[in-house]
C-alpha cells in the first residue's frame, strides 16, 4: 500500500516508510494517566502523513528510520489524515 492511496476510515493499513521528522512530544492526562503522543511525519515515493505514536513507541524512531506498518488505520484530526496504529496495528524498524 502506498501513502498516496490513505483516506480517512482506510483499515488494515500495511506499509513500509521513511521517517522524515518527528515533532515534540506532548504529554496529556487521560483518566488520570500521564501518556505522551507526537507526531511523526512518515513518506514514501507517493506522499507523506503524519504517524501518531504514543508513549515508548516515540523512542523507537528517530529521523532516517525505516519503518514498516502492520494492521494500522486512518482517522482524521483537525481536518487532516493521520495514521494511527491503534489498538492491534504494528510498527518495526526495518533495514
Amino acid at each position: 500500500m502506498k501513502i498516496s492511496e490513505l483516506n480517512p476510515g482506510t483499515g488494515n493499513v500495511e506499509l513500509e516508510a521513511e521517517v522524515v521528522d518527528i515533532e515534540t512530544p506532548r504529554e496529556i492526562d487521560k483518566m488520570g494517566r500521564k501518556l505522551r503522543v507526537a507526531n511523526v511525519i512518515i513518506k514514501d515515493d507517493s506522499g507523506t502523513i503524519a504517524l501518531v505514536l504514543w508513549n515508548e513507541k516515540i523512542d523507537e524512531v528517530s529521523v532516517g528510520s525505516k519503518i514498516k506498518i502492520t494492521n494500522g488505520y486512518v482517522n482524521t484530526w483537525q481536518d487532516k489524515p493521520q495514521l494511527t496504529l491503534g489498538k492491534f496495528g504494528k510498527m518495526e524498524i526495518v533495514q
